[in-house]
């Protein structure tokens, strides 16, 4: 029956939402079933029956945590900037304010990381994540080189989308280090510098 589904929808979102909780706090490793069950208010057995197993669990949560991290949004403030350096500018703002605002998934999703040097499949849901999210910044990356050949000679779409999301994931990597302390304002004006800086010609 339709409310049959929505209810196990429902449901499964309540433990992912759990196990986030716990994993967030003990890590993979030690995240548990049974602590999951009882954060959800649902039975250890329950668990089982949607997930399996721990890596069952683990896995779902997985793909719950990159389908909420590395999805690229592109809002219409955004696309109604008129120039294509603008609208990248714009996007590796609201990015690097995104994610340096969730340190604590940020940090799961490390952990997901080291746990994928060990085990295949997560290395694998995480590079392809990773590469969807990259790739996601190559159309804009394309319309900056075409509207500047002169500024960006000799860059490929492919390397300003790579530089672009590694500025945004150590953004994110700093903001996981020192929440309390990190100011994106610091972080966004040294990070402005330092391009200015790198395009300036060499001093003889």
């Amino acid at each position: 029956m339709p409310g049959t589904k929505a209810s196990e929808s429902t449901r499964r979102e309540q433990i992912l939402s759990a196990a986030y909780a716990v994993a967030a706090r003990r890590g993979l490793q030690g995240t548990r079933i049974q602590e999951v069950a009882e954060h959800a208010g649902v039975s250890h057995g329950l668990v089982l029956f949607y997930f399996k197993s721990k890596r069952g669990l683990l896995l779902a949560l997985l793909d719950w945590l990159l389908a909420t991290t590395t999805v690229l949004h592109v809002g219409r403030d955004i696309i109604r900037l008129r120039s294509p350096a603008a609208r990248l500018q714009a996007l590796l703002r609201q990015e690097m304010n995104r994610l340096s605002n969730e340190p604590v998934r940020i940090r799961l999703t490390f952990d997901f990381w080291t746990a994928g040097i060990r085990d295949a499949e997560i290395r694998l849901k995480m590079q392809q994540e990773l590469q969807r999210y990259r790739d996601a910044f190559r159309p804009l990356a394309t319309s900056v080189l075409a509207g500047d050949p002169v500024q960006f000679r000799g860059v490929t779409a492919d390397g300003l989308a790579a530089v672009s999301v590694s500025v945004i994931k150590g953004c994110a990597v700093q903001a996981m280090i020192d929440p309390e302390h990190f100011d994106i304002r610091q972080f966004l004006a040294a990070t402005e510098s330092l391009m200015a800086l790198m395009l300036r010609p060499a001093a003889a």
